[in-house]
């Protein structure tokens, strides 16, 4: 039996989902892949939600001054997957 998923749009503003595909490419991840891991560490009784919460933007801020345009993914490079 095939689980079909829904789909959930976010607005963001540009320098939060630079960052975010910049950690994700980092990760070998999609954008999409490190919210929904983050969404389900909602309901892991290990750590409070604000705790997450924390944990992530941290994570996104670890690589915020560190970018320079030279450092720029193009479309098929974020896009990538390992094979």
């Amino acid at each position: 039996m095939r689980c079909i998923l829904p789909n959930v749009t976010l607005a963001l503003d540009d320098e939060t989902y630079r960052t975010a595909r910049i950690f994700a490419a980092q990760h070998n991840q999609s954008v999409s892949a490190l919210v929904r891991d983050y969404l389900r560490t909602l309901s892991t009784p290990s750590r409070s939600p604000e705790d997450e919460t924390a944990a992530l933007f941290a994570a996104l801020d670890a690589g915020t001054g560190s970018f320079s345009a030279a450092q720029r993914l193009t479309r098929e490079e974020a896009n990538e997957r390992p094979r």
